[in-house]
């Protein structure tokens, strides 16, 4: 979640009926949840999750001082500014703005 947090993400704790207690951050009427793994799940890591936010190389230089592993440094695409990191659980997450 420290993450996500470095993003600029808020979070609460937040279940639905009997479900497990996870957290939740909602902006702009998206939601981002974030449960937690049951010792059968399998967890993967084969997934990409990306975000836009304002200032790419500032939030990238944020996620590497906390301990982001690079994966692609911050530079122009035909997409805008962009870079990728690992986040701490090893999922890819790439930064746009």
């Amino acid at each position: 979640m420290l993450f996500y947090q470095r993003i600029g993400l808020s979070f609460l704790k937040h279940s639905h009926g009997k479900g497990p207690e996870h957290y939740t951050s909602e902006v702009d009427g998206f939601v981002f949840e974030i449960y937690p793994a049951r010792s059968t799940d399998k967890v993967t890591r084969q997934v990409r999750i990306g975000f836009e936010v304002r200032d790419v190389d500032a939030v990238f230089a944020t996620l590497v001082r906390t301990g982001a592993e690079v994966r692609s440094q911050p530079a122009t695409s035909p997409w805008g500014r962009r870079a990728v990191v690992q986040d701490f659980e090893g999922r890819e997450v790439e930064l746009v703005a």
